[in-house]
């Protein structure tokens, strides 16, 4: 039995991998790897699919220089700029995604976090959405502080997404208008006030492999079952817009390895999975269970209907994963 094997057999029974482990992994080959991922995966969560849609609530100008980002106030896009939209806007799209299959509606925001009004107003249509549509209604809001967070959960919010994005060690290479301990933070505010969480963050952005690695497992240090994978899009505009892509083969090795690492949770392949040709397929079958589904913030995505046509296509049930 090779060493892979022996790490494989080793999470399927019940193991934690180590750093050391994980990083020796990477001498096996992509194929290799996902088929191994694809065993743990099926092992710790069955068929199920956890598929999701988020919609741009409030848009542009940000005051956070995040170097990936077309909605920074430092960089130079055509990004749209507007304020929290309307209630009635959010609504419809909670609705349309709802009778469209999405099992969670993602309300994400610009900016370093919401004032205290606009977390009112979070709340007013969060409890429409909760109340009207019946959909899972998650939030993307920024640097929080406990009190928003348990105001927003009492309202119906079910989950918190925050990207802690890289490794500590990478992380001032890619923001430092704000901290990773900042992120950290947040994150634990939103788990203190009982709130399920999602984060994860971007490929592609000139990281090492251990870069990816330890964004991993803070992840899963935190507790976290629902981990976004993001592949750079290098947006004109943006610091990061001549970054070199990364090849598929990479990013299928990086998501198999994500799924030694965090065995039951969801691997949601996020934005940036349209420059895959096969629009994450393979992915799905090496490692990957969950997605972002229609157009992401600023960028088009895959859509719901060909999602589904994937999901059925590979044998997945939309569903909930251990929850």
């Amino acid at each position: 039995m090779s060493f892979g094997e022996e790490i494989k057999e080793f999470v399927l029974n019940g193991g934690k991998i180590t750093k050391y482990e994980t990083l020796s992994l990477y001498e096996c080959s992509a194929d290799q790897l996902g088929i191994w991922a694809n065993e743990i995966r099926e092992k710790f969560c069955s068929d199920r699919f956890d598929i999701c849609s988020i919609i741009n609530g409030k848009s542009g100008r940000c005051s956070e220089n995040c170097k990936f980002c077309a909605q920074s106030g430092h960089s130079h896009t055509d990004a749209a700029y507007y304020p929290l939209l309307p209630e009635e806007d959010i609504l419809k799209q909670a609705e349309i995604d709802k009778k469209s299959g999405i099992l969670r509606f993602s309300i994400v925001t610009s900016g370093r976090a919401l004032n205290d009004s606009e977390v009112d107003k979070m709340c007013s249509v969060i409890k429409k959405i909760t109340e009207n549509v019946g959909i899972k209604v998650c939030g993307s809001f920024g640097l929080l502080n406990e009190n928003q967070f348990r105001r927003l959960k009492e309202a119906g919010l079910t989950r918190v997404h925050n990207n802690i994005e890289t490794s500590e060690r990478n992380f001032p290479n890619i923001c430092t208008t704000h901290t990773f301990e900042d992120k950290i933070t947040a994150i634990k505010n939103a788990k203190k006030a009982g709130l399920s969480l999602c984060s994860g963050g971007i490929i592609g952005m000139g990281e090492t492999i251990e870069d990816r690695i330890d964004m991993a497992f803070t992840v899963r240090d935190l507790g976290i079952k629902s981990m976004p994978v993001n592949i750079l899009n290098p947006i004109k505009g943006t610091p990061f817009e001549f970054v070199k892509a990364l090849t598929e083969e990479e990013i299928i090795k990086t998501i198999a390895i994500f799924r030694f690492i965090i065995p039951d949770g969801a691997i949601r392949l996020a934005g940036g999975r349209g420059f895959l040709s096969d629009k994450g397929e393979k992915c799905f079958l090496s490692g990957a269970n969950a997605a972002i589904s229609g157009d992401m913030l600023t960028t088009s995505g895959i859509s719901t209907k060909q999602d589904f046509e994937i999901l059925e296509k590979l044998g997945y049930k939309a569903g909930f994963i251990n929850e």
